[in-house]
């Protein structure tokens, strides 16, 4: 890849105690690979625990904000924008030599009531228009990238059913596009979706980029978010759909990156937020704790994943996992409330878990080696 180099600074081992090796860090066993993010929520912001500032200052050089820059929080009545958490995470991040992937600018979820209200086309468009040339136009100096539209598409292809369809039409998202492009000139460009590495899904995806390509608009990336079960993650799919993407000419993401180990209680594989099931204990088999077997299957799955994204690491610019523990996922609320879920690398006392350890392993030669401590971004 080509790539401009970004220094970062080097961070202590998030151990704590003399028992405790010091652990190579994520960030740098993947360094000359791609960028290694993470999602934080106001919590994390504010840095009300210093052990988690730990852990997320030594093992990423790339953040996505979970919340706090989605339209009903950045602008909660018309009109009127509420910046501040938002500028908080920026202004952390470059202090911390951290890249921001700015998420989302359009989604037909997680609008303001006053959107959800609208009744005629032209209140719409206003919106549209406004909401994107004034957010991207604030920090297009500030951040690295943004998810400029997220979720579009259904899972047979076709476009979702939104708002944003109906009033505007199936343009919108090159219209999202084009805007931003026009007053963030600088800023890369990116279509978010779930499942897009199935079939159906990511054809709908790759007409949506040629869609945008022959508009002469501009368009850098994908970002494939990578929710997956640890019984059914489908490397074939995910791997056609790295070579698919990429052969259009724009980078590939793995933006929303996690592997539940629970029981699915819908019909289909989705990650969609509006999608619930009630609770039922034999969809929590482990509220007291992961089994060992579970454990090792799923840091197989992470390893089978990671050894997958260095084979096409020419490809790829970022693996952002959803979440830095599993305390913090939205999968122990997700579809069912109050689940205990395992999804990512870090436990909910912030140890490295099996997933991490055979992570770190997959680089080792690399972690060790000496010199200057940087990451490099396209």
């Amino acid at each position: 890849m080509a790539f401009a180099a970004l220094l970062l600074t080097n961070c202590s081992s998030i151990s704590k105690t003399s028992e405790t090796k010091q652990l190579s860090n994520l960030k740098d066993v993947f360094k000359d690979d791609f960028l290694i993010g993470t999602a934080v929520n106001v919590n994390q912001i504010q840095e009300t625990n210093p052990q988690l500032t730990e852990v997320e200052v030594t093992h990423f050089n790339a953040v996505t904000p979970e919340n706090i820059m989605k339209a009903e929080v950045l602008q909660p009545e018309k009109g009127r924008y509420d910046f501040e958490m938002a500028d908080q995470l920026v202004d952390l991040a470059k202090q911390r030599n951290m890249v921001v992937n700015a998420h989302a600018l359009i989604w037909h979820s997680q609008l303001p009531d006053f959107v959800r209200r609208m009744k005629d086309a032209d209140s719409v468009r206003h919106f549209f228009k406004d909401h994107i040339t004034t957010v991207a136009t604030r920090y297009k100096d500030k951040v690295y990238s943004w998810d400029v539209v997220n979720e579009a598409l259904n899972e047979d292809g076709t476009m979702r059913k939104s708002i944003f369809l109906d009033k505007i039409g199936e343009d919108f998202v090159v219209e999202a596009f084009k805007l931003t492009q026009a007053v963030s000139p600088e800023t890369k460009l990116y279509y978010n979706d779930y499942n897009i590495e199935q079939p159906k899904k990511r054809a709908g995806a790759i007409r949506l980029i040629k869609q945008i390509q022959a508009a002469g608009v501009r368009i850098d990336g994908v970002g494939i978010q990578g929710h997956w079960n640890v019984n059914n993650i489908p490397m074939k799919d995910i791997e056609d759909s790295i070579l698919e993407f990429a052969a259009l000419g724009v980078d590939v993401m793995f933006t929303e990156l996690d592997i539940s180990v629970l029981p699915n209680p819908l019909n289909e594989s989705t990650a969609d937020v509006g999608a619930h099931a009630e609770y039922d204990a034999r969809m929590n088999p482990y509220a007291g704790g992961l089994p060992d077997s579970v454990q090792n299957k799923l840091a197989n799955g992470y390893e089978s994943l990671f050894r997958l994204f260095l084979k096409h690491k020419d490809k790829i610019g970022r693996v952002t996992l959803w979440g830095v523990s599993d305390a913090d996922s939205w999968l122990n609320d997700w579809p069912v409330r109050g689940r205990t879920n395992y999804p990512l690398l870090f436990d909910r006392e912030l140890k490295p878990k099996a997933a991490f350890h055979q992570l770190i392993n997959i680089k080792k030669d690399v972690s060790s080696n000496q010199g200057t401590n940087h990451v490099q971004l396209k």
